[in-house]
């Protein structure tokens, strides 16, 4: 005796495959869970940078040789780029209804997040690895 949920929807709507797309949900706590990551992991990095900020070259590359904070600063860098994508690909989807703006939009914005976040990701393990 279980009840339909599709009384809501017209029958256009069920031709067309409007309605729920299901993937809102999994968007929704991946941008909360890298929210709730960022909070220790940029108090903990911004602690850290203060107290290297009286030091010079050498005490700033010795601290980014220290496995700890390296894998810190990644972190943080994974946990920002994916936050900010996450974030500005809501704000895309929403309100641009041109499907072709929509496209290269989305498309510049992925491409931007991985280059600028590879690069950042690449400082890191340069400092850490020496080279």
């Amino acid at each position: 005796m279980s009840k339909s949920n599709n009384h809501m929807r017209s029958a256009l709507k069920s031709v067309r495959g409007l309605g729920a797309a299901k993937e809102g949900v999994q968007h929704w706590w991946i941008q909360r869970v890298t929210a709730v990551a960022m909070v220790p992991l940029l108090l903990i990095l911004l602690v850290c940078m203060l107290k290297l900020a009286t030091g010079d070259h050498a005490a700033v590359a010795a601290a980014f040789k220290h496995p700890l904070f390296a894998v810190l600063a990644l972190l943080s860098i994974l946990a920002v780029f994916w936050h900010m994508k996450l974030g500005l690909q809501v704000v895309i989807e929403d309100y641009v209804h041109t499907e072709s703006v929509k496209i290269v939009s989305l498309l510049a914005i992925t491409f931007a997040t991985f280059v600028v976040g590879g690069i950042a990701a690449l400082s890191v393990l340069k400092m850490f690895f020496g080279a």
